[in-house]
């Protein structure tokens, strides 16, 4: 009996910590988005990588995105040799290779879609929150968060979001699939509050003049 009861006690504080690193996890995800949500605009340059050793795929691209806004959502981005434009309304993609633009208007109401400003909050919902590692990367202190997802549909195993204590920004995140697939998007440059033109975030027809344009909507 008094086994027991010492193995209930060391789980009562086990659950204990666990339950407070929780609050403390959402904590600093919060102080995070709201960081976020403060800025005029956000200017990123970052890399992407993606493995899975079972395939034997390795593969590296880098990339750049100006969001004006996580409110507005409105953003211009640049990334393995495409650009896509989202005005607030339609998302125009850009691809030089084919001289081809596709336009489409943006359904607010899918949650699936993924976009650059829900690249910087998606974390607000659907997952339970673990205080994680803290590793110093080239003279940086990163605090890792574990987010494991509620859903037992999500294809992720797990998410770690490595975020800078001093800065609040996001310092990568690495997606680990349950396929053993692992993508890793690493921030290379974040810039905030930057003086952009106003036709930053629109779509300017006229630079295109051989481009095959496909009107989806």
């Amino acid at each position: 009996m008094k086994k027991i009861i010492q193995i209930a006690c060391i789980l009562l504080i086990s659950f204990s910590i666990q339950a407070q690193n929780d609050q403390k996890a959402k904590g600093l995800l919060d102080d995070v988005s709201a960081k976020i949500k403060s800025y005029n605009n956000i200017i990123i340059d970052f890399k992407y990588a993606l493995n899975n050793p079972k395939e034997n795929i390795n593969q590296e691209s880098k990339g750049n995105v100006a969001i004006e806004g996580v409110t507005s959502g409105k953003y211009n981005l640049n990334f393995m040799g495409v650009t896509k434009i989202f005005d607030g309304k339609k998302v125009y993609t850009i691809v030089p290779e084919d001289e081809e633009i596709s336009i489409s208007k943006f359904d607010e109401n899918d949650k699936d879609a993924i976009t650059p400003n829900k690249m910087l909050t998606f974390f607000n919902s659907g997952f339970k929150y673990v205080w994680d590692q803290l590793l110093d990367i080239k003279g940086r202190k990163i605090q890792y968060i574990k987010l494991i997802p509620i859903s037992s549909k999500d294809q992720r195993k797990e998410i770690l979001i490595g975020i800078d204590p001093q800065t609040k920004h996001i310092y990568n995140i690495i997606e680990i699939g349950k396929n053993g697939t692992r993508t890793t998007l690493t921030v290379n440059s974040f810039k905030t509050s930057q003086p952009l033109s106003k036709n930053h975030f629109t779509f300017t027809e006229s630079k295109y003049p051989n481009y095959y344009i496909n009107r989806l909507d």
